[in-house]
C-alpha cells in the first residue's frame, strides 16, 4: 500500500511537470478577448483613515466584459443605494463616503469587494477600516521629584493610546531635544531612564511629547520637575537591570518584521551594555545597535534569528546578565508567488498551484467565483489536491476565477487566479518587417512574440524557407526569440517567423543586417614637438559604408580647446604654433549608431635643442607569457620584458579577449608599473580568457605580445543587478519598468534573465513578480492612474540569483487632469493689465506631474461700440503650481472672457467656469485722419475723424500748431481746446506762404492720447502770384538787380582802397548825428555787411525787425559810406592809418543794442520792398 502511494506521488510530480508549460500567460496583449475579472487595485488590509477627510475604499478590476462590483460589510451585503452618504465611482468599485453628515467612526468595519462578469468572480482582501485617533493627554498634577544624587531614576511618559501608536520624544520648554547618553536614554515604551542622576539633571521642564503620524498632531504631557540633592555621597555600585526584570525573559516576533530588544541598567559608574547571541553570530547586514548599545534591532526577521540573546551590563565593580529567548512565528507567505492565471484551449490540461508556508503550518482552502469549492458545481475536469488544482481536458464554458486562501493564527493570504478557456488562432505581436542591425561577431536577437490558444509553436525560416532554423548557429528560445550567438555577414537577410496551432498560423517577416565593425586602422602616435612648430595626429578609420561615422577628438578626456590653432580634418588633427599648454593626451573617437572605436596618443612639447645622438624608439613586445596560481576568479600572469630602446618602460598594459562572448575583441584589463613582470588578475565567471601584454615607454606602446593560452572560468550566480531601474507610464493605465541590462561579462553564466518585482507604494505589501529574458523593460498594464510604485529588478542566471536589489521608485502613467481650478476671479489692475486668481487643483485630481496652468482669454467687444470682436482666443501659460497670474497687453474699455485649465505631462484638464471682466478707460489712440480743406490767403480749415481705438469716452480734442521756416526752425506754439463732438475747425490770421505744422490728439478722462500731425502752407491769391512771376521776368527788373549788384561791388572796391591807403572817415561826428538803433556797421575783418544772408523765401533775417509783409524802411535803404565817416576818439597807427573807427562807444553800442539790430541793405531786401509795392 505504501509503495502504491509513492508511485501515485511520483506520477503526480511527472504530470505536473508536463502541465507547467501552460503557466506562462501573456495578459493584456490583445484587446477584445474574453477575460474573467482581475483585481488590479485595492486598499490595504489594515486601512487607517483620517476622520477629517472623506473615506475612499479602493477596488479596481479589469476584465472583458468590464466587471460589475458589490461590497460586504462585516460579513453581510452592503447596500450602497440605501446610504446617501456612500457613492461608487463610475466603471469602478471604489467607494467614496461623504463624512460631512455622518461621523467617520460610523463606517468603521470589515469590508470586502467583489468584481464579477459572465466569466467569473474575483474578491478583494478583507479591508479593516478604522479611523485614526490622537486622544488628548489625561489631566494630571505631577509633583516635583526630589532624588539623591547617584541613584537611578525613571520618568514615566505613559502617552494616550492612539491609532496608529504615537512617536515619543522628550524636549524642554524651548522645544529642544533633551540630550541623551549612555547614562540617560529613552526606552522603547517612551519612558526616560537615568542609570544614575547628577546635579546637572535638575530642571523643571522634562516634557514628554507624543506625535501621532497619521493626523500630524502633537500632544504634550505636563512638565516634570526633577531636583537632585546631595545629602550623603552614594557609594559606587555594580550594575542591576532596570528593564527587563529577572535573569531571563522571552519574546515572540513574526517573520519579516522588526525585532527590538532593550536592556537598561542601573549602576554607578554608568554601566556599558553589550550583546551576544548564544551559539550563533548576529546577521551582520540586518543588525544594528541603538540608544547607546541598549537596544538591539534586527530587521526583516527570519526563522534563523530564533534563539537566545544575552545582554550584559558591566562597570568596574562587576557585571550582570539577562537572557532573552526569541521565538519566530510566521504569517503565511508565498514560496513561489501566488497562483498564476491560466489561458487554456479546449482539451488542454493545466494546473493552479497555491504554494505557501508559515509557522504554524497554514491551512489552504479553495473557492471558485467566491464560493467554497466544495459548494461549487461539480466539474469532472477539475481535481483539488491540497495546494494544487489540476485541470484535464478543459472545455469551453469552464472559465472561472479561483480564490486561494492560506491562513494561520498570524494572518492570511488571499489570491485570485482565473482559468480562461479560449480558442484563438495565433497572432504575432512583433511589428512586421522590423529591421535588426548588429555588428559582425556580436550577438543577434530577433523577436517573435506571439499569442494564441492553444499556445502557438514558433518556427523560423530564412530566405527560401528550405529548412527550419533550429541548429547551430541558431538558438530558438522558448519565447520565440531567435538568437545568433556570433553574427556574420552571411547571416544578413530576410527571416520569417511562423506561429502555428491547430486553429491556423501567422507569419511575420524580419530583416537582419550584419554590419562591419568600426576599426581604427592607423592610430595617432606619440609626438615630441618643438615649441612653435606644428604637429599632426592621424586617425584613419574603417567602417561599414552604410553607417554614418562621426569623428570626435578629445584632449585629456575633455573637449578640444576653442582655439583656431586646432584644425580637425576628416582623418587627422593638426595643431599649429604649439605651446606648452598643448601638452596632453589626444584621443580620436569614431562613433556610429551601432559601435565605436578609439585610440589615444600623447603630445610632448620641448624647446629647440640640437639633434640628440641617441634615437629613442618604442619598446619591443613582452614575451614568454605564463599563467600560474589558477583560481576560480583569479590567475597570476608573468612575462619577460622586451628591449626598451633607450627609453625606460614605465608601465605594462594587460589586455584580454573573451573568445566565448566577443571573439576578436581585445579589452584593457589592468596596468602595472614598468618595474614589475607579474600581475595578479581578478577575473569574472563564465569567460574564456586569452591575455596579451603591451609595454609603454616615453615614445609609445609596443606591439602586443603573443597571446597566452585560454583560461576558462566557471559560471556563477550574478554579482550585480541591472542599473538605471526606472518606472514611468506611457499610458494612463500602465507602468513601464526599464533597466540597463547586464553585459555578457556581467552575466556570470548562461541563461541570464531578470526577475522584475513591483508593488504599489503604501498600498501593497506583497511584491508582484515576473521573469523577463532578452529584454530591458516590462510593461505592467491595468494600473491605477499616476500612483507611486516601488520597483526592484534582480539578475538571475542558471546558477542562481544576484544580490538583493535596491528599491527604485516610479509612477504609473499620467492622465488628463480630472478637475478644473475653482474660485476663478479677475482683479483689474489698470486699463491694460488684469490679475487672475484661482484655487489650485487638488493633487488627487491632477493625475500626473502638475506642469502648470493655462489661462485662455478673449476680447469679446469694446464697451464703446458693443459690437463683438472676432479675435482668436489667446493663451497665457504659467508653469509650476501657481494660483495667480498677470494678463498684460489688454485693450482698455473692453469686455473680456476667460477660463483657467490645469495641465500635466498628458495634456490639459477641463476648463473652469468662464468668467468676465471689464477694463477701465485708457488714453485714446490717435485720430484716424487729419486733412486740410479750404486753404486761403490767411486761413484754412482742418477736418479729422475720431480715433479708431477710443479706449473710453472722448471728452475733447487739443489742437496745437506753429510756423516752421525752411531751416526747420519752429515758431511759437498756439493751442486750441476743442469739444468732443467737433470734427473740424477753421483757423484765421495765418501768414501766407508760411509753412505750418499741426498736431491733433484726443482726450478721455484718463488723459490725452498720441497726436496725428500734418504740415501745410496757406496759399495766396492767384493774381498776386501771377504778377510776382511776371515782374520777375521783366527786363527793367533784371536791369535794376544788375545795377544794385554793380553798386555793391563798387562800394567794396572803395572800402578796400581806402583801408589800404589808411584813409580817414569822420565817423564820430556822423555817429553822433545818427543814433538810429537799427544802425549796423560793416565787419572790420572782411569789410562785409553784418548778418547778411540770402532769404529766398522772404524769411526775415535773424534778429531783424523787418515787417511781416516783407517791406523795408526807406531810411535803411538810404545808408551810404558817408554815414560811417564820422568818428570820436580815433587813434592812428604808425603809418597814419585809422584804428579807432569801431572801438570805444561804437563797439559798446553794438554790444548793447545789436540784438535789436537793423540789417544792411541787400539786393534781396530791395526786391522784397519792390514786391510789396507791386
Amino acid at each position: 500500500m505504501m509503495e502504491r502511494r509513492r508511485m501515485d506521488a511520483a506520477l503526480l510530480v511527472v504530470f505536473l511537470g508536463h502541465l507547467a508549460t501552460a503557466l506562462e500567460v501573456p495578459l493584456d496583449l490583445l484587446e477584445k478577448l474574453p477575460q474573467p475579472p482581475t483585481i488590479t487595485n485595492q486598499s490595504p488590509r489594515d486601512y487607517i483613515i483620517d476622520p477629517r477627510e472623506n473615506i475612499i475604499i479602493h477596488c479596481e478590476a479589469k476584465g472583458n466584459p468590464h466587471p460589475s462590483f458589490s461590497w460586504t460589510r462585516n460579513g453581510t451585503h452592503f447596500d450602497i443605494d440605501e446610504d446617501s452618504n456612500v457613492n461608487m465611482r463610475p466603471h469602478s468599485g471604489t467607494l467614496v463616503v461623504d463624512i460631512s453628515r455622518e461621523k467617520a467612526e460610523h463606517y468603521e468595519g470589515l469590508y470586502q469587494c467583489t468584481a464579477r462578469n459572465k466569466h467569473g468572480t474575483a474578491v478583494s482582501n478583507n479591508i479593516f477600516v478604522r479611523q485614526s485617533r490622537s486622544p488628548l493627554w489625561s489631566k494630571e498634577k505631577i509633583k516635583p521629584i526630589v532624588v539623591q544624587e547617584g541613584v537611578s531614576l525613571v520618568l514615566p511618559c505613559r502617552p494616550p493610546v492612539g491609532l496608529p501608536p504615537p512617536i515619543i520624544f522628550w524636549m524642554d520648554n524651548n522645544f529642544q531635544r533633551l540630550p541623551q547618553s549612555s547614562r540617560v536614554s529613552q526606552s522603547l515604551n517612551g519612558d526616560l531612564y537615568f542609570s544614575n542622576v547628577l546635579r546637572e539633571d535638575s530642571r523643571n521642564d522634562y516634557i514628554c511629547y507624543a506625535r501621532f503620524p497619521h493626523t500630524q498632531t502633537i500632544q504634550q504631557k505636563q512638565p516634570i520637575t526633577v531636583k537632585v540633592i546631595n545629602q550623603d555621597p552614594l557609594e559606587e555600585r555594580k550594575p542591576a537591570f532596570l528593564i527587563p526584570s529577572g535573569p531571563s525573559s522571552s519574546k515572540m516576533v513574526l517573520r519579516g518584521q522588526v525585532l527590538e530588544m532593550e536592556c537598561i541598567a542601573d549602576g554607578l559608574p554608568t554601566p556599558e551594555i553589550s550583546w551576544t547571541k548564544v551559539s550563533r553570530d548576529f546577521p551582520a547586514k540586518r543588525t544594528s545597535f541603538l540608544h547607546y548599545q541598549k537596544t538591539l534591532r534586527i530587521v526583516n526577521v527570519s526563522e534563523s534569528d530564533a534563539g537566545d540573546y544575552r545582554c550584559t551590563a558591566r562597570n568596574r565593580l562587576g557585571s550582570v546578565h539577562h537572557t532573552i529567548h526569541v521565538s519566530v512565528k510566521a504569517a503565511p507567505y508565498w514560496l513561489s508567488g501566488p497562483p498564476r492565471n491560466l489561458v487554456l484551449a479546449p482539451g488542454e490540461n493545466g494546473v493552479l498551484t497555491c504554494r505557501a508556508s508559515g509557522t504554524p503550518k497554514p491551512t489552504i482552502t479553495w473557492a471558485m467565483n467566491g464560493i467554497p469549492i466544495e459548494n461549487s458545481p461539480k466539474d469532472l475536469s477539475r481535481k483539488v489536491e491540497d495546494d494544487t488544482i489540476i485541470f484535464t481536458d478543459v472545455q469551453t464554458g469552464s472559465s472561472a476565477v479561483y480564490q486561494c486562501n492560506v491562513s494561520n493564527d498570524y494572518g492570511y493570504l488571499l489570491a485570485n487566479a482565473f482559468v480562461n478557456v479560449l480558442s484563438e488562432s495565433p497572432r504575432v505581436l512583433t511589428p512586421a518587417n522590423k529591421v535588426y542591425q548588429v555588428v559582425k561577431n556580436h550577438q543577434a536577437l530577433m523577436d517573435c512574440a506571439s499569442f494564441g490558444s492553444p499556445m502557438p509553436r514558433i518556427t523560423w525560416f530564412k530566405e527560401s524557407r528550405s529548412s527550419t532554423l533550429d541548429g547551430d548557429p541558431y538558438i530558438l528560445h522558448d519565447n520565440g526569440t531567435l538568437e545568433i550567438h556570433v553574427a556574420q555577414g552571411r547571416h544578413s537577410g530576410k527571416y520569417t517567423c511562423v506561429a502555428q496551432n491547430f486553429l491556423g498560423n501567422y507569419e511575420n517577416h524580419i530583416y537582419l543586417e550584419v554590419k562591419e565593425p568600426t576599426r581604427i586602422l592607423k592610430q595617432p602616435e606619440y609626438k615630441v614637438v618643438q615649441r612653435g612648430r606644428s604637429v599632426v595626429f592621424e586617425c584613419k578609420v574603417k567602417h561599414d559604408p552604410s553607417l554614418t561615422p562621426i569623428m570626435t577628438w578629445l584632449k585629456d578626456d575633455g573637449e578640444l580647446p576653442d582655439d583656431e590653432r586646432f584644425i580637425v580634418d576628416l582623418d587627422s588633427l593638426t595643431i599649429t604654433d604649439v605651446t606648452e599648454n598643448d601638452v596632453g593626451v589626444y584621443t580620436c573617437i569614431m562613433n556610429t549608431t551601432l559601435d565605436h572605436d578609439s585610440a589615444s596618443a600623447e603630445l610632448t612639447v620641448v624647446e629647440a635643442t640640437p639633434t640628440p645622438a641617441v634615437v629613442y624608439e618604442k619598446p619591443d613586445p613582452p614575451t614568454d607569457l605564463e599563467l600560474t596560481d589558477q583560481k576560480k576568479r583569479s590567475v597570476q600572469l608573468t612575462w619577460t620584458p622586451g628591449d626598451e630602446h633607450y627609453s625606460p618602460i614605465h608601465k605594462f598594459l594587460i589586455q584580454y579577449e573573451d573568445s566565448l562572448h566577443h571573439r576578436g575583441h581585445w579589452h584593457n584589463l589592468t596596468e602595472v608599473p614598468g618595474t614589475k613582470t607579474t600581475a595578479h588578475l581578478k577575473l569574472s565567471p563564465y569567460v574564456h580568457y586569452t591575455f596579451r601584454v603591451l609595454a609603454v615607454n616615453a615614445v609609445g606602446f609596443s606591439h602586443p605580445s603573443s597571446s597566452s593560452r585560454i583560461y576558462k572560468t566557471e559560471p556563477a550566480a550574478p554579482d550585480e543587478n541591472p542599473t538605471g531601474v526606472k518606472g514611468f507610464g506611457t499610458q494612463h493605465d500602465n507602468l513601464v519598468i526599464s533597466w540597463k541590462p547586464l553585459s555578457d561579462l556581467q552575466s556570470n553564466g548562461p541563461g541570464l534573465h531578470y526577475r522584475v518585482m513591483w508593488r504599489q507604494q503604501g498600498v501593497d505589501s506583497e511584491w508582484t513578480t515576473v521573469t523577463v529574458a532578452n529584454n530591458s523593460q516590462f510593461v505592467v498594464s491595468g494600473t491605477p492612474t499616476f500612483v507611486p510604485y516601488e520597483i526592484k529588478v534582480q539578475a538571475v542566471n542558471d546558477h542562481g540569483d544576484g544580490p538583493e536589489p535596491a528599491i527604485a521608485h516610479g509612477y504609473s502613467g499620467e492622465d488628463l487632469p480630472l478637475a478644473a481650478p475653482r474660485n476663478v476671479q479677475a482683479m483689474v489692475r489698470n486699463s491694460t493689465l488684469a490679475e487672475v486668481h484661482w484655487d489650485p487643483v487638488l493633487p488627487k485630481h491632477t493625475r500626473g506631474h502638475l506642469k502648470g496652468y493655462k489661462v485662455y482669454y478673449r476680447r469679446e467687444y469694446s464697451i464703446h461700440k458693443h459690437n463683438p470682436h472676432h479675435v482668436e482666443e489667446q493663451i497665457l501659460t504659467f508653469s509650476g503650481n501657481h494660483s495667480h497670474g498677470m494678463l498684460p497687453g489688454l485693450h482698455p474699455f473692453s469686455r473680456y472672457s476667460f477660463n483657467v485649465r490645469a495641465y500635466n505631462g498628458k495634456g490639459e484638464g477641463p476648463p473652469s467656469l468662464t468668467q468676465h471682466f471689464e477694463t477701465p478707460e485708457g488714453v485714446p489712440g490717435a485720430p484716424t485722419s487729419l486733412i486740410v480743406t479750404n486753404p486761403n490767403l490767411d486761413s484754412l480749415t482742418l477736418e479729422w475723424s475720431p480715433p479708431h481705438d477710443r479706449n473710453g469716452h472722448i471728452t475733447g480734442y487739443t489742437l496745437k500748431y506753429q510756423p516752421v521756416n525752411n531751416s526747420n526752425e519752429v515758431g511759437p506754439v498756439e493751442e486750441l481746446a476743442l469739444l468732443a463732438n467737433e470734427t473740424s475747425v477753421t483757423l484765421f490770421n495765418l501768414k501766407y506762404s508760411t509753412r505750418y505744422k499741426f498736431y491733433l490728439n484726443a482726450k478721455t478722462v484718463r488723459g490725452a492720447g498720441p497726436a496725428i500731425s500734418q504740415e501745410v502752407v496757406p496759399i495766396i491769391n492767384e493774381a498776386v502770384a501771377s504778377r510776382q512771376v511776371d515782374i520777375a521776368t521783366q527786363g527793367w527788373f533784371i536791369g535794376l538787380m544788375c545795377a544794385i549788384a554793380l553798386l555793391i561791388l563798387i562800394l567794396l572796391i572803395i572800402c578796400f582802397i581806402q583801408r589800404n591807403k589808411g584813409g580817414k572817415y569822420p565817423v564820430k561826428e556822423k555817429e553822433d548825428a545818427h543814433t538810429d538803433p537799427e544802425f549796423q556797421p560793416m565787419k572790420e575783418d572782411d569789410c562785409t555787411f553784418g548778418e547778411y544772408s540770402d532769404n529766398e523765401d522772404h524769411k526775415p533775417l535773424k534778429g531783424s525787425r523787418t515787417p511781416s509783409n516783407g517791406t523795408v524802411k526807406r531810411d535803411d535803404s538810404d545808408d551810404s559810406l558817408v554815414d560811417y565817416g564820422e568818428g570820436g576818439d580815433g587813434q592812428f597807427n604808425e603809418d597814419g592809418s585809422f584804428i579807432g573807427q569801431y572801438s570805444g562807444k561804437t563797439a559798446s553800442r553794438d554790444t548793447g543794442e545789436g540784438h535789436e539790430s537793423s540789417e544792411a541793405p541787400s539786393p534781396i531786401n530791395a526786391m522784397n520792398s519792390l514786391n510789396s509795392f507791386v
